[in-house]
């Protein structure tokens, strides 16, 4: 799907290994680790629809609606089991929600001092080098600008996250023993046209180098080619997969090929294969309330190398081409509500994949 031109696109990168000493809540946005929950939401942990195995995060982010006031976590879960690899049915993702007011009363009631969340907002990417520093300092962590719950309307991702403090209300979800653990990374954020000022040296040419290696593209020939120069290189690097969709994908990534993340909610999502049906077709409408679901964010192929086990005797893996997420458009939430909302996920296995079992 093109993107619009007054779409916004924000763009997660990994920004360093969490420290297990370290204490994350419910507003870091994180790579694997387990679910960091809202003070008020109990999580009954999710099993794969498949084989009935309980599913690890994959990630977790915080993403409060602007005009909002409601704290917004997001978690996307998945199972490991090999069997059950590139099936949209072993995914699950789960949105919370809870009133900034209320998680006010419960840090007066305990006299922690935190500063004002949800209406103080600062630019996601000026702080995205902070999100890294011990969770017991007061950090700057990132909101997505969304519509007016009133309308469902609008898209104008422009003003992000608000400064917050992480005190000791804070609550892990309970995980079973024998679900694996991914091991945990924090993600900064910047625009996606900020991308061109964007280098990071000798550790993006490593990533480049791992990105390729595993993709068997060559992403600075795609860069070229758009340029004009090299089509003929570039038109072999993309040959086996004769795919129009995928190339497409590969030159939008091509800038920043470590992305994580892309987020543009409301937006259009950047497929990795044309799906049968299409993904308008597919997308349900809300369970709860009976609103059109909208795209919000994806999970991005540089995204697997990371997930490898926390546990060092442990051998797991995920492999994915791209996971679409679709948000109810309302963000509806029942007031009192303790049980996260389910949402929707569109999985794309990695075209190689096919190679590979045929």
């Amino acid at each position: 799907m093109a993107t619009s031109l007054h779409e916004t696109v924000l763009i997660g990168i990994c920004d360093g290994v969490i420290d297990q000493k370290k204490t994350t809540s419910y507003c870091t946005n994180k790579t694997g680790d387990r679910p960091d929950l809202l003070p008020v939401i109990s999580l009954q942990h999710p099993t794969c629809a498949l084989c009935r195995r309980g599913l690890s995060q994959v990630v977790q982010i915080y993403c409060p609606l602007a005009a909002s006031q409601y704290h917004r976590t997001i978690h996307v879960f998945a199972c490991t089991s090999p069997q059950c690899s590139g099936k949209s049915e072993s995914w699950t993702v789960l949105r919370s929600q809870c009133l900034v007011d209320d998680i006010k009363s419960r840090q007066n009631n305990k006299t922690t001092a935190c500063a004002d969340s949800a209406m103080s907002r600062t630019d996601w990417c000026d702080e995205a080098d902070d999100w890294g520093m011990d969770d017991a300092q007061q950090v700057e962590e990132s909101a997505i600008q969304m519509p007016d719950d009133s309308t469902g309307e609008g898209n104008d991702v422009s003003s992000r996250l608000q400064d917050l403090c992480i005190d000791g209300d804070h609550q892990s979800g309970l995980q079973p023993t024998d679900v694996p653990v991914f091991q945990a990374f924090y993600i900064s954020v910047m625009e996606e046209t900020d991308l061109d000022g964007f280098r990071d040296t000798d550790h993006e040419d490593e990533l480049l180098r791992e990105y390729e290696e595993r993709e068997g593209v060559k992403v600075r020939e795609i860069q070229s080619c758009e340029r004009g120069e090299a089509r003929e290189e570039y038109e072999k690097a993309t040959a086996k997969h004769g795919d129009e969709v995928f190339s497409s994908f590969m030159k939008k990534i091509s800038l920043c090929p470590e992305q994580v993340l892309r987020y543009s909610w409301a937006g259009s999502p950047l497929l990795i294969a044309e799906p049968r049906p299409s993904v308008s077709q597919t997308v349900p409408v809300c369970a709860h309330c009976g609103s059109p679901r909208v795209f919000e964010f994806q999970l991005m192929p540089a995204l697997v190398s990371l997930l490898g086990s926390a546990d060092p005797d442990s051998d797991v893996c995920l492999e994915f081409g791209t996971v679409l997420v679709f948000t109810c458009r309302n963000s509806c939430w029942k007031s009192g509500s303790t049980a996260p909302v389910e949402e929707f996920l569109v999985v794309q296995p990695d075209p190689d994949q096919k190679l590979f079992k045929s």
